[in-house]
């Protein structure tokens, strides 16, 4: 239920305990449990309560459990969904092979510079600022958020960073606003349409 609420997307229990494949009164004491230990929050709106994750330190979390539940000894072999694979939502940023191929591209572009190695930190480059700002961003009110600029999440399918934290949530944003991807309504997947594939190597040398 926990990963099923990842997209950053709110659902009754009676969504979860059909995701679950669990009965709705065995979702119901689950989400009771998660409630009381801060995981997950709830709000009411007519008769129906919709859970969400607590906040994106919670998918952050999840991220990196599902990294260490699928390590081992053996060579990494991804088993994950091909549509999950090319392109999800990891809470409020692009994953996937595609937010994979964004850091890569940012970084080789000289747009993201690391900021500090241990916590995986970036900054924006002079050239950085200037690029995100011709794509509609504002830096600067991306910056007094009350999160983490811009870092490396570790992807769970590609076991490679993507760009999380508030430039990686602006990207996602302006990718939704301008139909570079279109969200699947019932899971974590992202669709890139032709636009976006054009505008991925047009502007990032992206090849989708």
């Amino acid at each position: 239920m926990l990963y099923c609420l990842s997209d950053g997307l709110a659902r009754t229990a009676t969504e979860l305990a059909m995701a679950a494949e669990v009965t709705p009164g065995t979702a119901s004491v689950h989400l009771q449990r998660l409630e009381a230990q801060r995981l997950v929050k709830v709000s009411a709106q007519g008769r129906h309560r919709y859970y969400s994750l607590e906040g994106r330190h919670v998918a952050a979390v999840l991220e990196a459990l599902s990294v260490l539940a699928g390590g081992g000894r053996h060579p990494f072999t991804p088993n994950t969904p091909n549509r999950l694979r090319a392109a999800r939502t990891c809470y409020d940023h692009i994953a996937g092979a595609l937010g994979v191929g964004l850091h890569d591209r940012l970084r080789a572009l000289g747009w993201l510079s690391l900021k500090s190695r241990a916590k995986q930190d970036y900054d924006l480059t002079p050239a950085g600022v200037k690029s995100f700002a011709d794509l509609g961003i504002d830096v600067d009110a991306a910056r007094a958020l009350r999160r983490r600029f811009a870092y490396g999440c570790l992807d769970w399918s590609e076991r490679r960073p993507h760009v999380a934290g508030a430039i990686g949530a602006a990207l996602l944003g302006v990718a939704l606003k301008r139909k570079w991807v279109v969200q699947d309504l019932d899971s974590r997947a992202l669709t890139v349409t032709r636009a976006g594939r054009r505008e991925m190597l047009s502007r990032f040398g992206l090849q989708e």
